[in-house]
């Protein structure tokens, strides 16, 4: 019974060697990895900066009240010093107040904002922008004729760009108040006489031209006399 205590106390000693050893060879890898990083109440790493000063990696934000503006907390990763991924936001009293999603550093895809009581506010569509290509084709109505559809190259102006349809809600009763649909920054207006929105430049044909009201006087009377 002594033996197997004796060969136990080994074993726990060599384990904690071992335990300490590692805590050792961790806390040596961060310090070389991070210039400068925190550590949450579980010990675990955030607002890591790398060797160029960059963020990287999951970071907790805190802005204070300034000027009677609200303060608010966001957490989320970084990736390169840019946001990537998933991001939240919450009022100081801990409240969500928005949900957000980034691409590169910029806005991409559903955003949602939230009241201060957690009613939902508006739902916002987004599109981030590669600088190194900032152009892309878009189908729109031609202006001399909104029934038909021509394609467009633009050049964004901006690294992301309001692109899908936005949703504003009446914050006391949750109802829809407003509706709008953006392609690539520019509001979409409603094709003039079309009571299906405009799919394809296939399925669309021009508007027959007006004819003018002398020309049908003149049609008439060389039927009368026929």
């Amino acid at each position: 019974m002594q033996f197997m205590d004796n060969q136990l106390i080994k074993r726990y000693l060599v384990k904690s060697t071992l335990w300490i050893l590692f805590l050792g060879a961790g806390n040596s890898s961060i310090a070389q990895a991070w210039t400068d990083y925190k550590l949450t109440p579980k010990g675990d790493t955030i607002n890591r900066l790398d060797q160029k000063k960059f963020k990287q990696g999951p970071w907790v934000i805190r802005y204070e009240q300034v000027r009677g503006e609200p303060g608010f907390e966001e957490q989320g990763y970084f990736k390169d010093d840019k946001k990537e991924g998933p991001w939240v936001r919450f009022s100081l009293m801990g409240d969500l107040i928005a949900r957000e999603f980034y691409k590169g550093g910029y806005r991409d895809g559903k955003q949602q904002y939230y009241t201060r009581i957690g009613d939902m506010l508006r739902e916002e569509s987004w599109k981030s922008v590669d600088p190194s290509n900032p152009y892309d084709t878009i189908v729109v109505p031609d202006i001399d004729n909104p029934n038909l559809m021509i394609e467009k190259v633009i050049k964004h102006e901006a690294a992301e760009v309001k692109n899908g349809k936005w949703t504003y809600y009446d914050p006391t009763g949750g109802s829809v108040l407003k509706t709008e649909n953006f392609i690539f920054g520019q509001l979409e207006m409603k094709p003039v006489n079309a009571s299906s929105p405009l799919k394809s430049t296939d399925s669309i044909k021009p508007a027959p031209k007006a004819v003018p009201k002398e020309v049908q006087q003149f049609e008439q009377k060389k039927k009368g006399k026929g």
